[in-house]
């Protein structure tokens, strides 16, 4: 996903809606999936319009079903009596196997299931979500002064090509 260019996500027909970047700050990424969701009327429309936060937000497997829970959709302005819950637990539709698979992992590794990003591909509500080891705050502060230093190097050969 993170190497595809603007114009071929638009071939694709994917459109972002929202994404959790503390995710990749608070825990280290070893494999992505991709889920649909099932979701009702006025939370597709409120997707649409972007009112979306998947912040503290989490996958759990429960018997043969992956669930996501405390994302926020918020409710549909002309919603009314239908509108739905904001931060009702969600039914990802995975296959069995990939299920099977996700559950071994956690169970196992004391891997984590979070989500990352939430989009829409051809017309279709999807989730990415990351099987995630959680970092430690020595990590965190590695991963800052990298950043930091990369920054630096940057600005530096920006300076010295601008000299020319």
């Amino acid at each position: 996903m993170a190497g595809k260019t603007s114009e071929e996500r638009i071939a694709t027909g994917e459109k972002a809606i929202t994404e959790n970047r503390r995710a990749r700050h608070d825990y280290h990424v070893e494999e992505t999936f991709e889920a649909g969701m099932a979701l009702v009327g006025t939370e597709v429309k409120s997707l649409r319009e972007g009112l979306a936060n998947l912040q503290d937000s989490w996958v759990k497997i429960e018997g043969e079903e992956a669930l996501l829970v405390s994302a926020h959709i918020s409710p549909f302005e002309k919603g009314n009596r239908f509108n739905h819950d904001p931060v009702r637990v969600r039914k990802l539709l995975l296959h069995k196997q990939e299920i099977r698979y996700l559950y071994g992992k956690v169970k196992q590794k004391g891997l984590t299931l979070i989500p990352l990003k939430m989009y829409f591909k051809k017309g279709r509500a999807k989730l990415l979500l990351a099987l995630a080891k959680g970092k430690r705050e020595h990590d965190k502060r590695d991963a800052i002064a990298d950043r930091e230093a990369q920054r630096e190097i940057q600005r530096v050969q920006g300076a010295r090509f601008k000299g020319r």
